[in-house]
């Protein structure tokens, strides 16, 4: 399974810019600031874009995260020209302007013609053209008809909480394949432990799975948000009800958080604490495995807690799901339905 699945089902052109970001390799961080600059430029409707204009918000993105992180790729004897003129003039070593030329001449050397890449291939959508010997991207449709989306507020945080989880991994000197992260259900958060147990926050649990649901409500495919104070802002649910912790191992573990409506989550006739029924158990499987084949910091995890092939990590929520169902005597065909269902979107 891999992005090709994530497409296979009426893909949308957030499902396209989606995939270009979570399903990405990523040696620098150079992809996730070039989205956040598309994103935060494409509102003014401009077609050309300079690199001279695009280099402000390219540096500051990555200034910001320097600020909080300082490395920004992975660790190699490559030289990062860029990257290092940012952490200079966060360190008052250069001025702006210095900056800004350096970012021009050295930012976009690569990653404007890579970034629609996934896998071994492109996406079939692209949001800019970039001509040759032309100082510029040409902005196409698609990227003005994102801002139109129902999802377009989602996709900030996401892009961040990708960039967030992958500098991570790459600051504790550690294959992303390897980091191994925890939830906190009390603030939502993310976290893994550093040098000396040292405990280090990530980012929000939200913003790092609302894009492999597709933005969508994981039992009715119904739009929710991950944007603060928004009417529909999604509930963080543990799929197997968290009332059965003294028996399912790791139940506050990534693989059993779904993100839910409030409406079918604690509405009326919402699932609360209840079993679901087993037709989502497949659904949580699928989920699990964009996670895992997305080259996700996440991965591990995941792998250490359900198993490391397809088939196991299969039967480990089959078995799972049988304890469930023996303990709450509720499941396989009268176990908690959503109310309504959407159009299936993964």
């Amino acid at each position: 399974m891999s992005e090709s699945k994530f497409l296979a089902i009426d893909p949308k052109l957030e499902d396209y810019w989606r995939a270009i970001i979570l399903f990405g390799k990523n040696v620098a961080c150079y992809k996730f600031a070039l989205a956040k600059s598309l994103l935060e430029l494409a509102p003014q409707g401009k077609t050309n874009i300079t690199l001279e204009e695009l280099a402000e918000p390219y540096s500051r993105y990555v200034v910001e995260h320097i600020q909080k992180c300082d490395t920004q790729h992975q660790k190699t004897d490559r030289p990062y020209p860029f990257i290092e003129a940012c952490r200079q003039f966060k360190a008052g070593a250069i001025a702006r302007d210095e900056l800004l030329e350096i970012t021009r001449n050295k930012g976009f050397d690569v990653v404007l013609g890579a970034f629609h890449n996934v896998g071994s291939g492109q996406v079939p959508v692209s949001f800019y053209d970039k001509p040759r010997k032309r100082k510029e991207i040409i902005v196409k449709d698609e990227l003005f008809k994102l801002l139109e989306t129902e999802q377009f507020h989602n996709l900030l945080p996401e892009v961040d909480a990708r960039w967030q989880l992958v500098e991570t991994a790459w600051d504790l000197d550690i294959s992303r394949n390897l980091l191994t992260v925890n939830y906190d259900s009390a603030q939502q958060l993310l976290f893994t432990f550093g040098e000396g147990k040292r405990r280090v926050d990530i980012t929000s649990c939200r913003d790092a799975l609302n894009g492999y649901q597709k933005g969508k409500c994981f039992y009715s495919f119904a739009d929710i948000s991950i944007e603060a104070g928004s009417k529909n802002l999604t509930d963080v649910d543990h799929f197997f009800p968290h009332s059965l912790n003294k028996f399912i191992p790791s139940i506050d573990g990534v693989w059993n958080l779904v993100l839910s409506s409030t409406e079918c989550n604690r509405g009326e006739g919402g699932k609360f604490d209840r079993l679901p029924d087993t037709k989502y158990l497949e659904r949580l499987h699928n989920r699990n495995e964009f996670l895992i084949t997305s080259n996700h910091p996440l991965r591990e995890t995941l792998i250490q807690q359900t198993g490391n092939t397809e088939e196991k990590r299969h039967d480990f929520l089959q078995s799972i799901y049988n304890t469930a169902q023996t303990l709450s005597g509720t499941g396989s065909n009268d176990g908690w339905k959503s109310k309504f269902e959407y159009p299936v979107t993964f």
